[in-house]
């Protein structure tokens, strides 16, 4: 691709801007400036330096004219609510004049992936080809058209037959309508009805299966920002820490889980095992707080801590 220009059509035809950062369609903010930076970077006169004057001129067009607007609906809440919506409006469409074919091999292997684990292939497939999408430039066009394609098949598994089809006359049932090429989702599947922190939480448990640790941590890190007050997902954060070998931070989401549910059944087997007080441990010792005054008088006599400071004086 050497045009110096954007070709005339790119504006139109590449109007997902989930596609053109190369970000999957469940991403937050903080996941989206993360790239968002990236592809800067990527795209930043420095970076291209060794590159030939058309070049230059596209990674900078390309940057102004695509990846910095697609920035800006997507790094906040009500803008990335808007373009999910305009993907799923896409998809009911194609939908509609039964011309929703996709032609990647990545697209395809979506389809036919079993309802648990579609969450987990379509992440990785979008990971994937994020990586050489900006690099080399010459790649752009066609990764992108393929990260367009996998965030309409995603959005179509994920909504399933769940709506009606629409015709200028009104709206009419599925069963009025032409087949739908793709497996339907099952409505009664716990996947239709998980929030954005379960979804995160789920996630975190396949990446775990896989020994994947770091992106668990992630997952769960996520799954938390929404959700703080569930010890499982504290718990599970713990765990996954653990096999990075970092303890103190183990340590301090066991204690966090605990907290939220002195009884979490994850939190109180490693919690032993890392020599972390629990609750129960407490209440074991004879009189609870009367056992502590035995053991220091001078905080029983004085009234806590501050009978101790005035104890000294």
């Amino acid at each position: 691709m050497s045009q110096s220009s954007l070709p005339s059509d790119w504006l139109n035809q590449f109007s997902d801007p989930y596609a053109l950062l190369g970000v999957s369609v469940a991403a937050d903010d903080r996941r989206i400036l993360s790239r968002y930076r990236t592809v800067a970077k990527l795209l930043h006169p420095d970076s291209q330096a060794l590159a030939d004057e058309a070049a230059k001129q596209l990674a900078g067009q390309l940057f102004a004219r695509l990846v910095n607007p697609a920035y800006q609906k997507l790094k906040q809440e009500k803008g990335r609510a808007e373009s999910v919506a305009l993907l799923r409006i896409k998809v009911r469409r194609l939908n509609r004049e039964a011309s929703l074919s996709p032609k990647s091999a990545l697209a395809n292997q979506l389809m036919q992936h079993p309802v648990a684990e579609v969450d987990v292939f379509y992440e990785q497939a979008i990971a994937h080809l994020a990586e050489s999408q900006y690099k080399p430039l010459d790649q752009f066009e066609t990764i992108t058209r393929e990260l367009s394609e996998l965030n309409l098949v995603y959005l179509q598994l994920k909504m399933g037959e769940m709506f009606v089809r629409e015709k200028r006359t009104g709206v009419v049932s599925a069963a009025e309508a032409k087949p739908l090429q793709f497996t339907p989702v099952s409505t009664t599947s716990p996947i239709a009805t998980e929030n954005y922190a379960q979804r995160h939480y789920r996630r975190a448990q396949e990446y775990m299966k896989k020994a994947n640790w770091s992106q668990a941590v992630q997952e769960l890190r996520d799954a938390i920002k929404i959700e703080a007050d569930k010890s499982e997902y504290h718990a599970m954060l713990g765990i996954a820490y653990l096999h990075q070998n970092l303890k103190g931070m183990a340590t301090v989401h066991f204690r966090q889980a605990l907290k939220l549910n002195p009884q979490d059944p994850l939190a109180t087997k490693y919690a032993a095992k890392l020599g972390i007080q629990t609750n129960a441990a407490t209440n074991a010792q004879p009189n609870g707080k009367a056992a502590n005054a035995q053991q220091n008088p001078k905080v029983a006599k004085g009234g806590g801590l501050f009978g101790l400071f005035r104890s000294r004086k």
